[in-house]
C-alpha cells in the first residue's frame, strides 16, 4: 500500500465543479488562436486569483489538471499566455464575465 504526502494545502476552490465553457466555447483547436484562447483563459482565472497564485496549495495543479483533456494539450496557456516574468496580468478583466464564473 502507498501513501502520497501532499506538500501542499487541499484548495479551497472546488474547480472540479466550475463552468469551463467559456474557456470550451472560445478556445478551439487545432489552431488554437492565442487572443481567443488567452482572454477566454483570463475570463475563467481571474476570479480564483489569489488561489491560484497561492503556492502553498494545490490550487493551480488542481485547476489545470480539470482544464486539461481532449479540448487543450498539456501546457496549452501556459505556453501562450505569458504577460511577462509573474505571469498573467489579472487587472484588465471584464468583471461582468468574472462574475458569471
Amino acid at each position: 500500500m502507498e501513501f502520497h504526502v501532499s506538500l501542499y494545502a487541499t484548495c479551497s476552490v472546488e474547480f472540479e465543479f466550475k463552468n469551463y465553457t467559456i474557456l470550451t466555447s472560445q478556445c478551439k483547436g487545432p489552431e488554437f488562436l492565442p487572443v481567443a484562447c488567452c482572454n477566454s483563459f483570463k475570463d475563467f482565472a481571474c476570479p480564483y486569483a489569489d488561489a491560484i497564485t497561492d503556492m502553498t496549495s494545490d490550487c493551480a495543479i488542481t485547476m489545470f489538471d480539470d482544464i486539461k483533456g481532449p479540448e487543450f494539450p498539456p501546457g496549452l496557456f501556459a505556453s501562450m499566455c505569458s504577460e511577462g516574468m509573474h505571469g498573467l496580468d489579472y487587472t484588465n478583466v471584464d468583471q461582468a464575465t468574472m462574475i458569471s464564473n
